[in-house]
């Protein structure tokens, strides 16, 4: 187009605008719109061509289904159901005791949030307490990710499950 001395583009962009939108009335592009252009006898008659002479007829009824395909044999009452038959869930199973190293990495963690929120409680100054936070907290959560299970709890059937 117009790249003359600019090679990121042209130097004076109305100018290019200008020869875009000429370069496009060349072609004719966006002369006459469609609502600037009278309608003609053609136009019409086509249109009243597609109009219906009468209202459309509703759709019949579906039929009802025959009797017995996947209905039920009588209408569900829905309020004759009672309280007494709804499902109990069994009780869920004790929560495992946490191991000791668990409880101390738990400790590390708060022991770290308690420094870096009120380091003055203990006695210390920011600039101590900060680094020493910083390696309590890192040092409880890197525990904790270091002791995860890597593989099926114990007593599972390690045989279970999709085979690739």
């Amino acid at each position: 187009m117009t790249g003359r001395g600019n090679a990121d583009g042209p130097e004076d962009v109305d100018a290019a605008f200008a020869e875009i939108v000429a370069g496009l009335e060349r072609d004719g592009v966006g002369m006459r719109w469609p609502s600037d252009q009278p309608a003609t006898r053609q136009d019409t008659a086509a249109v009243e061509e597609t109009r219906p002479i009468e209202p459309p007829q509703p759709p019949p009824a579906a039929a009802p289904p025959p009797p017995g395909w996947r209905t039920a044999d009588r209408e569900w009452d829905w309020a004759a159901a009672s309280d007494e038959e709804h499902y109990v869930p069994p009780d869920p199973p004790p929560f495992p005791r946490p191991r000791p190293l668990t409880v101390l990495a738990v400790v590390l963690i708060v022991l770290g949030i308690g420094l870096l929120a009120v380091p003055a409680l203990i006695g210390l100054e920011s600039q101590v307490a900060t680094p020493l936070a910083i390696i309590a907290l890192t040092s409880g959560v890197g525990w904790l990710l270091l002791r995860m299970r890597h593989g099926p709890p114990p007593g599972s059937d390690d045989g279970s499950g999709a085979q690739l």
